[in-house]
């Protein structure tokens, strides 16, 4: 058998589905076994989070500064940064927001999926239209832009009783008009 192994509870579970459902045991155990390499096999396979240092090197770079304290001088940096939160240098989430912001996609984050997640994005920690749409900016069309809009606007519009989101389809209203702005 597998190198997973499977709690007590899960195998009484197990029979006693297979007794109410009449359904072969080891049939249940073998498809329990399943999921867990499969779950263990994902867990295993997503990229690890990058250390401060990691972070902080990747700010440096994209504002052309040494350290942190330059960072705090930087004209560019208090520019784009003028109107958030005031920002705690000695923590790491100050420096993943700062991250996605300005850098790109955290590797742990990437491909993400559950609430708020459109095409691999979370739309409420990234601001990335073209990746939410499944767009290339260099080729797609208005057109393309307003289908793509329209499809994820089927989904999530409040008014949709079944998938609807207020929340989900604001961001995605606001990602839209950024792109059409910029046509």
């Amino acid at each position: 058998m597998p190198q997973v192994v499977l709690d007590p509870e899960v195998k009484t579970e197990i029979d006693r589905l297979a007794q109410v459902r009449q359904v072969d045991s080891k049939l249940l155990e073998k498809f329990a076994y399943f999921v867990l390499e499969i779950s263990q096999q994902k867990s295993s396979n997503k990229a690890h989070s990058l250390k401060t240092h990691e972070l902080k090197k990747a700010i440096y770079e994209r504002f052309s500064v040494k350290d942190t304290s330059e960072l705090k001088k930087s004209g560019a940096f208090r520019m784009a940064t003028d109107g958030m939160d005031k920002l705690d240098f000695r923590l790491q989430l100050t420096w993943e927001t700062l991250y996605r912001k300005f850098v790109g996609i955290l590797p742990h984050e990437q491909s993400q999926e559950g609430y708020g997640c459109i095409n691999g994005i979370d739309i409420f920690k990234y601001f990335k239209p073209w990746q939410v749409f499944g767009l290339d900016p260099k080729t797609a069309t208005k057109n393309d832009v307003k289908m793509a809009y329209y499809q994820l606007s089927k989904i999530y519009h409040p008014d949709n009783l079944v998938t609807g989101d207020r929340a989900i389809f604001e961001q995605v209203e606001n990602m839209y008009k950024s792109i059409i702005a910029g046509f």
